[in-house]
């Protein structure tokens, strides 16, 4: 790698140790096509356990009903909404990654996008569970959908719930567009190379007959950067129309302007968090240090200090609204926040968002990948801890104070968020087991052979000289 001092320079590649077409494609199918490694078995098989033992808390809550949860007449919101939340923001990280940074011409988003993309994926699929088991009886959750029943009952079209199921049903549905039409070259690549006639179908089946022509690979560029325009709007979109889930009632807490770019802010800044929290170990023990490099990490970490700080804002802006806004139950529910019963889940959120982030403007923080992943989990910590804050503390004390009743969770609420996690790693190990986690084809172009300004010896030459 080029220095200047302690600097990465704009010469940093994005691949180390000097790899070339060959070496690149061997380095990630061989994620695919070698034997299955020990460590995987050990994740899948503790992810899905912790799954499993999440879906049987989900059969035994349909089957007895939702008073086993720990909500009650004043708080009728609590963890699964505040888990729903919580999902959908780390869902966020994927489209910023591999749709935003594309649109900018970011090459180093090139190593991360893939596993984003899947991440994205398999967050909504735990987010649209929650919402489905919160409705009581799931299985006439199409009763969201714009469609007629049976009754002519049409659904309330006014209600920020049924533009939950369009916002989030369209973003899950762009983002699976958008990630499978990039895998399409690296799916013929493991098709070309498979040895075995069964995994030559498979992958050849889903490869949809890629063969790499200039015409294909015209449609796909063209293709690959509508939808990328496409799911960049749905970024902002989808988390503004979650946010109108609280913004457009009346309760203090909840009633507020700033809920949109709040939400958004947030679930970028957790989606990133876990984007770290998956990639520093991944890189460890699928030995993809050279191509999910330091560089890679710590561009994310500055992107957590930016969106760390507008959180910070937030909250401000959140006291300072209530105080000046002068509704003696707004400043009340703020003061509650903050002094209340729940007043150390305020200060673990603060603690986590605000003030362990900023260690990233040192910079051997921001490059020690133990730290990355400790502030990681901290900030995804955090993040939950302020949907919880948004919706218990908001709720928990009504106007009247005969009204007013704590939640306590109960080990039903806690075992089906442990629940949740396990299914997102359960699938996530799937993703990374049986399909290629770097985009190849994206990262073949940002290899310094790939420039077309230059040659792959001089560059190797002058890379020697400077180490």
């Amino acid at each position: 790698m080029i220095h200047e001092g302690n600097t990465l320079t704009a010469e940093t590649p994005v691949v180390e140790s000097g790899h070339d077409y060959a070496s690149l494609t061997d380095l990630v199918s061989g994620l695919v096509e070698k034997p299955t490694p020990r460590w995987w078995w050990i994740a899948f098989a503790i992810s899905a356990s912790i799954g499993a033992l999440g879906g049987v808390m989900t059969i035994y809550v349909i089957s007895t009903g939702l008073g086993i949860w720990g909500l009650n007449q004043t708080v009728g919101w609590a963890f699964p909404i505040a888990n729903f939340v919580f999902w959908i923001g780390i869902g966020h990280a994927g489209t910023l990654i591999s749709a935003i940074l594309f649109l900018f011409r970011q090459k180093w988003r090139s190593s991360l996008n893939r596993a984003a993309e899947a991440m994205t994926l398999f967050a909504v699929c735990c987010a649209g569970l929650f919402v489905m088991i919160h409705l009581g009886r799931p299985w006439v959750f199409w009763y969201l959908a714009p469609v007629p029943s049976a009754n002519e009952i049409y659904p309330n079209f006014r209600s920020a719930l049924s533009w939950d199921f369009a916002a989030v049903a369209t973003y899950g549905t762009v983002s699976l567009m958008f990630w499978y039409l990039g895998l399409l070259p690296d799916l013929a690549t493991i098709r070309d190379r498979a040895t075995t006639r069964g995994r030559q179908k498979l992958y050849g089946f889903f490869a949809l007959g890629w063969r790499g022509s200039a015409r294909h690979w015209r449609n796909y560029e063209m293709a690959y950067l509508m939808l990328a325009a496409l799911a960049t709007p749905l970024v902002v979109s989808v988390h503004t129309i979650v946010s109108f889930d609280f913004a457009t009632s009346v309760i203090p807490g909840w009633h507020s302007t700033i809920f949109p770019p709040y939400f958004v802010t947030g679930a970028i800044f957790s989606g990133l968090a876990m984007v770290i929290t998956l990639m520093v170990p991944l890189r460890v023990l699928c030995r993809l240090k050279d191509v999910v490099t330091i560089h890679h990490l710590e561009n994310m970490c500055k992107l957590i200090v930016a969106t760390g700080l507008l959180i910070g804002y937030a909250y401000m802006v959140e006291f300072w609204t209530a105080w000046y806004g002068g509704n003696k139950f707004e400043r009340y529910a703020f003061l509650n926040r903050a002094a209340g019963p729940y007043a150390w889940c305020f200060w673990t959120m603060v603690a986590c968002n605000v003030v362990i982030p900023q260690l990233f403007w040192i910079r051997w923080f921001r490059t020690t990948p133990w730290v990355m992943f400790i502030v990681a989990i901290l900030v995804n910590v955090g993040m939950w801890f302020e949907r919880f804050v948004i919706i218990a503390t908001s709720l928990h004390r009504d106007y009247l104070p005969s009204s007013w009743k704590m939640f306590r969770p109960t080990w039903v609420d806690v075992l089906q968020f442990l629940g949740s996690f396990g299914l997102f790693l359960t699938l996530f190990l799937l993703f990374v087991r049986f399909v290629p986690m770097v985009a190849m084809s994206e990262v073949k172009g940002v290899l310094p052979v790939a420039n077309p300004h230059g040659t792959w010896s001089r560059r190797s030459e002058l890379k020697e000289a400077v180490l």
